[in-house]
């Protein structure tokens, strides 16, 4: 990933509708948390066939969402992957221009939003499992503003800015090797306009 974007905006239906794929989005959040990974160690984590996952592997490879890494062990048989760019983003003023385009980008909204509810369900389900430190730095909130458009786009920069900075923080000390009490953290935030 020497060369590659921070955030890898996508832009065009074709590699929209590769990444809005439910295995395929789950294997590429299991190669952003794992930083690189072979079809194998994949196919365990989501109990689907080695042929499936390559496959679908190959598929985000296609649409330059991942690519080859280096390999991590001395078993030159396998392929092994990483993300391309450290994200991506998908932003609605891409795909307004088509009615296509525009129901593509809702299903794969719809689906990555899915995907996050279930993720949080399975903490909710789990939480008893959890210590007493990882419950009571857990968050649920939700806030009701009354924000102009511009406001709106502040505040996600503005959120996105402290986010990056605990991540860039997260993946230093991991790089130094300091994984002690570290966990996997989803951090979802929406922000929309609604009418009552």
């Amino acid at each position: 990933m020497a060369d590659s974007e921070r955030d890898r905006r996508i832009k065009d239906v074709g590699t929209l509708k590769a990444l809005a794929h439910p295995l395929r989005v789950q294997l590429y959040r299991l190669l952003t948390i794992a930083r690189t990974a072979t079809a194998s160690q994949l196919a365990d984590q989501v109990d689907e066939a080695v042929s499936l996952v390559s496959y679908h592997l190959r598929k985000l490879a296609e649409h330059g969402l991942i690519e080859e890494a280096e390999p991590g062990s001395g078993d030159g048989r396998e392929r092994w992957w990483q993300p391309a760019s450290e994200g991506v983003s998908i932003r609605d003023e891409d795909f307004r221009d088509a009615p296509e385009k525009a129901a593509a980008h809702t299903a794969a909204s719809r689906l990555f939003f899915e995907q996050r509810v279930e993720m949080y369900r399975r903490y909710l389900d789990e939480r008893a499992h959890w210590s007493d430190a990882w419950t009571t730095a857990s968050e649920s909130a939700e806030w009701l503003l009354r924000l102009t458009s511009d406001e709106l786009a502040e505040l996600a920069k503005e959120m996105y800015a402290v986010v990056r900075r605990y991540e860039e923080r997260g993946r230093a000390a991991v790089a130094a090797g300091d994984t002690e009490g570290r966990e996997n953290v989803a951090v979802h935030t929406y922000g929309f306009p609604f009418r009552v």
